[in-house]
């Protein structure tokens, strides 16, 4: 009876392991990688040969850079993958969810776009630069739209993670260095920037808070309103992460730079968000901040996250020289970053290189 009673719990614990979410199997996986991982993003190019491509790629394999999150097609992805098989390198398929310009699908669906205070549509309504065209969590149309875009990249065979991009609504408040460029000073939320009062999202709203948000002399300043539009791109975010799961894929974003930050900038709740892995934007020229601040602002990512998903810090490479990037990266691992990526490949210079090649000897031996 003993032998049958321990068969049982073997096999119930047989059970339980192979049933274990695919996050859990992703992330094993994940620590089976180099202690510390250097990334960069850069863009596919179906018109660059597979030579050339295989010639870049192991540039940046000498230079300790493993894992690359590219912006292309699934076709292109796949290539890229067959390109850098068997090489000990990751290819990551970065796409852009909810800012969608020209995308001549949407453009047919008016009513998928975001709406902002004034009650201008963001397809006609380009805020700060005619690239913003914003779509809104809140329509279902736009919804499925998206997860049919995330579904054709996480198809693709052989892919490290599907890489979400622009997973927000429009900047409410832009970085202090950007503002002086478009002649604005937002010392409060401005209607023109301040998204999503979709029909749908207002009627949702007052169904259970019985007000209309865009007749609230202040709806700027109601936590319920501001949650409320968190909430909605925090379950769409977790849908796309169950077709990528399905998918046997990775979750990743980049990410505004730390869990506050993101949720009063851009009203980002990712902290929040079933990721397997994220890259905040530490891009610490953007704020007038000088690099202490990409520790400070890992710190708080680390802390709020709580090992949830490995965080690996994302740098601007325009504005770090090659001894002000060895900093940086010392100051991100300081701050217990997984890893770091680099915005873009086409910035990284040769010294540059040298560095990452030099810190990758020390931190991966």
């Amino acid at each position: 009876m003993k032998r049958l009673k321990d068969f049982s719990l073997a096999f119930i614990v047989l059970v339980l392991i192979s049933c274990a979410p695919n996050r859990t199997i992703l992330r094993a996986n994940h620590e089976k990688s180099k202690s510390f991982v250097f990334a960069v993003w850069g863009e596919g190019d179906a018109a660059k040969s597979a030579a050339a491509w295989d010639s870049i790629f192991t540039k940046f394999k000498n230079a300790g850079i493993t894992d690359f999150f590219m912006q292309a097609s699934p076709s292109e992805l796949s290539r890229l993958v067959d390109i850098t098989k068997n090489k000990g390198l990751k290819i990551h398929g970065w796409i852009m969810v909810l800012n969608r310009p020209n995308d001549t699908i949407a453009q047919q669906h008016p009513d998928w776009y975001a709406v902002n205070r004034n009650g201008q549509n963001s397809l006609d309504y380009r805020a700060y630069v005619d690239y913003y065209q914003w779509l809104s969590p809140f329509s279902p149309g736009a919804r499925e739209y998206i997860k049919s875009n995330i579904r054709a990249i996480a198809e693709v065979k052989g892919l490290a993670s599907v890489h979400l991009d622009y997973v927000r609504y429009c900047d409410v408040i832009l970085g202090a260095a950007l503002q002086p460029k478009y002649n604005i000073v937002q010392n409060y939320e401005m209607p023109e920037y301040d998204y999503d009062y979709h029909p749908l999202a207002r009627k949702g709203f007052e169904e259970i808070f019985g007000v209309d948000p865009i007749k609230m002399e202040h709806p700027e300043l109601s936590n319920e309103w501001r949650q409320y539009r968190l909430n909605a791109v925090t379950s769409l975010v977790n849908e796309l992460s169950e077709i990528a799961h399905q998918n046997h894929k990775r979750l990743s974003a980049a990410v505004f730079p730390f869990p506050e930050m993101s949720r009063m900038m851009v009203k980002q709740d990712w902290s929040s968000w079933k990721l397997d892995l994220v890259l905040p934007m530490l891009y610490h020229n953007f704020y007038n901040q000088n690099i202490n601040w990409i520790g400070f602002s890992m710190e708080q990512a680390v802390k709020e996250v709580d090992g949830r998903f490995p965080i690996y810090a994302g740098l601007f490479i325009p504005s770090l020289s090659p001894e002000e990037l060895k900093e940086a990266i010392l100051i991100s691992k300081k701050a217990n970053a997984a890893g770091v990526s680099f915005f873009e490949m086409n910035s990284l210079n040769e010294e540059h290189l040298k560095i990452i090649k030099l810190l990758d000897k020390s931190f991966n031996p």
